[in-house]
């Protein structure tokens, strides 16, 4: 099963409930706020230093996602997307990737169309069931404790880009 992690170009990950743990924080003046765990952070800028093509697509509007995704060097954040799976078509397309060479993670009914299209469907430790059963691989770890990480840093390890020169500069 690890193979498949050896064709993989392209990380598209969900935001809420992967790179975040799933809670939303509201203050007193009704603003939220959300929490990312800095190892997931700092594989994703790794993934994009080393050329994948790393997105995000999500359902979630928040300003913050966005703002945490750019500073890592994602630019390609799609959010307050009713349909992921429409939104994955036209970002393959638009960029020439192979639905075989994605590697996609969801953790909830949302994200169960696009999971269906891609090479590598995972999910975090803590997904819903139905996307336990299409993922090919469940990492150990919960969404927003460093899932992303975890699959990052394997596709990387597979591919002898782990300990490149990139590792090393943040």
């Amino acid at each position: 099963m690890l193979n498949k992690f050896r064709d993989i170009t392209t990380f598209i990950f969900d935001v809420d409930g992967v790179l975040t743990d799933g809670s939303v924080y509201v203050n007193d003046i009704g603003e939220q706020t959300r929490a990312f765990n800095i190892k997931d952070g700092y594989a994703l800028q790794l993934a994009v230093k080393c050329g994948y093509n790393v997105c995000a697509i999500s359902g979630s509007r928040s300003k913050i996602a966005m703002h945490r995704l750019n500073s890592l060097g994602i630019k390609d954040v799609y959010l307050g997307c009713s349909n992921k799976t429409e939104t994955f078509k036209v970002y393959i397309n638009e960029r020439g990737i192979s639905p075989m060479n994605v590697m996609y993670m969801g953790d909830d009914i949302p994200d169960l169309g696009v999971m269906k299209l891609v090479g590598m469907p995972v999910c975090p430790a803590d997904a819903a069931e139905e996307i336990k059963e299409v993922s090919q691989y469940i990492s150990h770890i919960s969404g927003g404790k460093g899932c992303a990480r975890d699959v990052v840093e394997k596709v990387l390890k597979i591919q002898g880009k782990w300990m490149g020169a990139e590792a090393y500069s943040w």
